[in-house]
């Protein structure tokens, strides 16, 4: 277990958000909850799976909604794990975060700090990801339910005892969230320390404090962060066209851009529900979602967050491998089924082999 540095969590943001796909929440929303931590005097730690004992009870958190309504009050995330704590008759031994994101991520460590336990070093995707039951942990059958849905200043609580199956908490969830602003607390997924051996996409949160690292440091942030990541860079241009609607407690975007540097007269789009799940150049395939899409700056190489684009905005787009876990039979049926939920009609091909095949 380790002490994360104020420097650790401006690193862990702009880390997580390259991971992020465009979602996870915006970075500016982490660097707050990093200097709150700091100005209030608060240590996050960081526990690694293999330092978790079997028989630990270990609740995912994060923020659910669209990416275009997140706000932050800590007294009311807490106020949400601890109703989950009340109702389950236990105290966590540490908190986890279901995604990779400049702000959900750090969500999840603000409560733990705030509740003097450690974060896992481990998530639930190796990505952001749009819906609440697209976790890897349900390709492993492990319960979404018991779950506390808070709004976003704990005036609502909400205890979801049992639910059907993953997805009927994902609406149940989102429903509320809905209600809400677009936006909501959620405490859930209870796991055992095994569990998190085994289940969660592992050291994710220290590879994140590392990439965002490299962001700082690197004299080509871009290069060097797809060299770390395997990646490889899908486009580099101005953005001529935004769409963007916010529904149903997500953040639909749709993006146009004209090609420049290698890229010049080229033409690029994508399409985001929350997080980016498809990109076409020249009209032909290039990513789909499980891999991970993140837009970012072309020259800091820090990511751009899908609902915060502009037109006339300067953007490269990243192309990273999913997990393997989501690569697995159950996991990509659960993609394949988010993607047509968005009227995305593809099926999956890894990155690398859509480019190799383009070139």
């Amino acid at each position: 277990m380790r002490t994360l540095s104020y420097q650790d969590l401006l690193d862990l943001v702009e880390g997580a958000a390259i991971f992020s796909a465009g979602g996870g929440g915006s970075t500016e929303g982490g660097y707050r909850i990093a200097d709150k931590l700091a100005s209030d005097g608060v240590a996050a730690k960081l526990v690694e799976p293999s330092e978790v004992p079997d028989d630990a009870k270990v609740v995912n958190f994060a923020c659910v909604g669209a990416t275009t309504t997140i706000e932050y009050d800590s007294d009311a995330a807490i106020k949400t794990l601890r109703a989950l704590e009340e109702y389950v008759g236990f105290r966590a031994f540490a908190t986890i975060p279901v995604e990779l994101g400049g702000f959900n991520t750090l969500a999840a460590v603000d409560v733990a700090a705030r509740q003097g336990v450690p974060v896992a070093d481990a998530d639930g995707a190796g990505r952001a990801v749009p819906e609440v039951h697209l976790k890897v942990y349900t390709i492993d059958d492990i319960p979404l339910t018991p779950m506390v849905v808070a709004d976003i200043h704990g005036k609502n609580v909400v205890v979801v005892k049992e639910t059907a199956d993953a997805k009927a908490a994902e609406r149940i969830a989102r429903a509320l969230a809905t209600q809400w602003n677009h936006s909501a607390y959620t405490a859930r997924r209870i796991l055992t320390g095994a569990q998190v051996k085994t289940s969660s996409i592992q050291l994710t949160l220290s590879k994140s404090i590392h990439v965002g690292r490299i962001l700082r440091k690197a004299v080509e942030p871009v290069k060097a962060v797809l060299k770390e990541t395997d990646g490889l860079k899908l486009f580099e241009g101005t953005v001529q066209d935004v769409e963007r609607q916010t529904k149903a407690g997500f953040t639909f975007i749709n993006v146009k851009l004209f090609g420049g540097r290698e890229f010049a007269g080229r033409v690029f789009e994508f399409r985001a529900k929350n997080e980016v799940l498809v990109a076409y150049r020249d009209g032909r395939l290039v990513a789909v979602a499980p891999d991970i899409i993140t837009p970012v700056h072309p020259e800091k190489g820090t990511c751009i967050t899908a609902e915060r684009i502009e037109k006339g905005d300067r953007l490269a787009v990243l192309g990273m491998p999913s997990p393997e876990r989501w690569k697995e039979k159950k996991g990509l049926e659960m993609w394949r089924d988010v993607l047509r939920e968005a009227g995305v009609n593809e099926e999956y091909v890894p990155c690398d082999r859509l480019n190799a095949k383009l070139r």
